[in-house]
């Protein structure tokens, strides 16, 4: 039923976890696909291999999200390979830990560079391509941290908040040009970012324990909430946040 069939889409940190999952998937439903990455070109490379045994284009573009000229110059390639962008995915992300009293400037802006700003960058950078073709989807990545907040991961918090709010604030924007802006808030999901945390039996324990479903989704879990907004039949839903965490946070 969803056929992406010649569509462009844009993965940013799409060499892992989610953004891997979802650039896989959007290749299944018949997407060419562009990943970029910040320094794992292995990985990247690994992601690249499987959308092609699908028969599918794809390559992917070392960018660091957090700097406007790279992300410029990144979307203008796409633009020049393409000719157009149909789907942007903003995935690209860090997560770290850290209380308040001990928190570095550094860790602090670091955060909010690459997961707030970096989704703006790339927002910014392929708006007006997407105005000119009359069409678009953008699906930002927040988490369950940005609706109701995370102890020791404030940082971590505050910039998905402020995915959320930017979400809903350009989605209003975009639209009257056939643009949908949406976001998927996904809770804990298996990743190598989070694999370590979870490794430790307390740690497995106490997050479960928060889960009604009782399990950490994987990659692929996340990866369908964002097929379903890249695709037509999401065709009604604008600025919203698609809660995906298993019943850890009920406010949708």
């Amino acid at each position: 039923m969803i056929n992406l069939e010649n569509k462009v889409a844009l993965i940013t940190g799409g060499s892992r976890g989610i953004g891997a999952a979802c650039a896989i998937l959007l290749a299944k439903a018949g997407a060419n696909i562009v990943i970029s990455y910040k320094s794992n070109y292995r990985a990247a490379n690994k992601v690249l291999k499987d959308i092609k045994i699908l028969n599918r284009q794809a390559f992917a573009i070392k960018c660091d999200v957090e700097n406007f000229k790279e992300v410029d110059k990144t979307v203008k390639k796409i633009i020049d390979e393409f000719g157009r962008i149909d789907i942007l995915i903003n995935n690209a992300g860090v997560w770290t830990s850290s209380s308040i009293e001990k928190m570095s400037e550094k860790t602090w802006d670091q955060t909010i560079d690459i997961n707030l700003k970096g989704t703006m960058n790339f927002c910014k950078a392929v708006a007006p391509y997407m105005k000119k073709q009359k069409s678009g989807r953008i699906i930002n990545i927040s988490s369950t941290a940005g609706q109701r907040g995370e102890a020791f991961h404030s940082h971590y918090a505050a910039s998905k908040g402020g995915i959320i709010s930017f979400t809903k604030s350009i989605a209003v924007e975009l639209i009257p040009f056939g643009i949908y802006v949406n976001c998927v808030a996904p809770g804990w999901v298996l990743t190598d970012l989070t694999i370590p945390y979870l490794k430790n039996k307390k740690n497995l324990t106490d997050v479960l324990a928060k889960i009604p479903r009782n399990k950490i989704a994987t990659p692929e879990e996340i990866a369908g909430p964002v097929l379903f907004l890249s695709s037509d039949l999401s065709n009604n839903i604008v600025g919203e946040v698609l809660n995906v965490n298993g019943g850890s946070v009920l406010c949708g």
